[in-house]
């Protein structure tokens, strides 16, 4: 930490004892937010920069060769 840092952390400080309990939770409250807002931002940006593996699942899946072709009248029901 530099000087300038921690002469601004001990003004904060001052200045924050002498504000009203009240006033002193609301900037309680706010840094916490702050600090969740800046965690989830830092989750969120993480979690995009995960690359994907293409053909990770080749070959894993099944499709019917009759996939496309229209489905029988017993199967719709009435549907149409």
């Amino acid at each position: 930490m530099s000087t300038e840092t921690i002469d601004l952390t001990a003004i904060i400080l001052i200045k924050i004892k002498d504000l009203p309990l009240e006033q002193q939770q609301e900037i309680l409250d706010f840094t916490e937010f702050i600090t969740y807002k800046h965690n989830k931002n830092l989750a969120e940006k993480t979690k995009s920069q995960k690359k994907r593996i293409a053909g990770l699942y080749k070959g894993k899946g099944w499709m019917s060769d009759d996939f496309n072709e229209p489905l029988p009248p017993e199967v719709l029901g009435g549907i149409i």
